[in-house]
């Protein structure tokens, strides 16, 4: 079992000193990747609801929004030598010719260690402050996945749908991993699943069970098969989120079908970075590496 950590990094927290902390502290206690999330802007009042609370309430940790994930990703890949570096980013959100200039650049940069965590977003009020189209996001999240593969593999690439047209076009530094950075899709299931099957490198569900996981893969495993692919083309990500973990649920994972587990943790006090990371480290990613 491979194991990755991630600890959401937002105002006022989030300084260099903090980033530049987390960073080595996550590869010297043998981490294999490290997770950032994204939230572009916090409106001032919310009327979607958080998914991934019962109540609906954005976490307080992140109230003012996060680092952008990827200055951030490059900023960790110069005090960092080992360890993946991963971002869980709101695709439909952005011009993918940006998303696919900036992954590649970190790519180049960082030795060929970043992975692309692709998700369609969930709060409709980032989507209108970034002037875009939240209706048909899942839809948009697959044409600007296809047009930044093809801008990452293609010496000239060119693209054409109803969400975005790409005229014949140069982009360079290509990413260093070939064929391109891991697209590890973001989501439960339904049409991630279809994602993952057409696009995918990785899935990366939040906050599911083993039991759920073990659903999810089962599901995940018919939708490749459809494809002429297979699951051991994939790596799957669980992040139990907020809902703890131990060996006990890591065992339960593996039983599952997952392949890396990234541990969760809201972290804001600087002082308590070490002891979260050498807990995790002591607890569950040394002991876990034989499960």
């Amino acid at each position: 079992m491979k194991f990755g950590l991630l600890i959401p990094l937002a105002a006022p927290y989030g300084t260099s000193r903090f980033v530049e902390k987390l960073g080595r502290l996550a590869e010297d206690h043998g981490f294999d990747s490290l997770w950032l999330g994204e939230h572009v802007v916090v409106p001032a009042q919310w009327e979607s609801s958080y998914p991934l609370d019962e109540a609906g309430r954005m976490p307080s940790a992140v109230q003012l929004g996060e680092l952008d994930p990827y200055t951030t990703l490059a900023y960790l890949a110069a005090i960092t030598k080992r360890i993946r570096l991963g971002a869980c980013t709101v695709v439909p959100q952005k011009n993918p010719v940006y998303t696919a200039k900036q992954i590649a650049n970190a790519d180049w940069l960082s030795g060929g260690r970043i992975d692309f965590g692709a998700g369609i977003g969930w709060a409709k009020e980032e989507f209108e402050a970034l002037g875009a189209p939240f209706e048909k996001r899942g839809a948009r999240c697959t044409s600007y996945l296809r047009v930044i593969k093809r801008l990452w593999t293609e010496r000239e690439a060119t693209y054409e749908d109803e969400f975005y047209s790409l005229r014949s076009s140069l982009l360079y530094p290509k990413p260093l991993q070939k064929p391109h950075p891991p697209i590890h899709i973001l989501g439960q299931s339904g049409a991630p699943i279809r994602r993952v099957a057409e696009l995918g490198d990785g899935f990366f569900p939040l906050d599911q069970s083993p039991e759920q996981m073990a659903i999810i893969i089962r599901d995940l495993d018919a939708e490749l098969q459809k494809r002429g692919r297979k699951l051991a083309d994939i790596t799957i990500t669980a992040s139990p989120y907020t809902s703890g973990c131990d060996l006990a649920k890591v065992e339960g994972y593996r039983r599952a079908g997952v392949d890396q587990v990234v541990l969760f943790q809201f972290v804001e006090d600087i002082a308590e970075l070490e002891p979260v990371i050498e807990g995790f480290a002591r607890n569950i990613v040394r002991p876990g590496r034989a499960i």
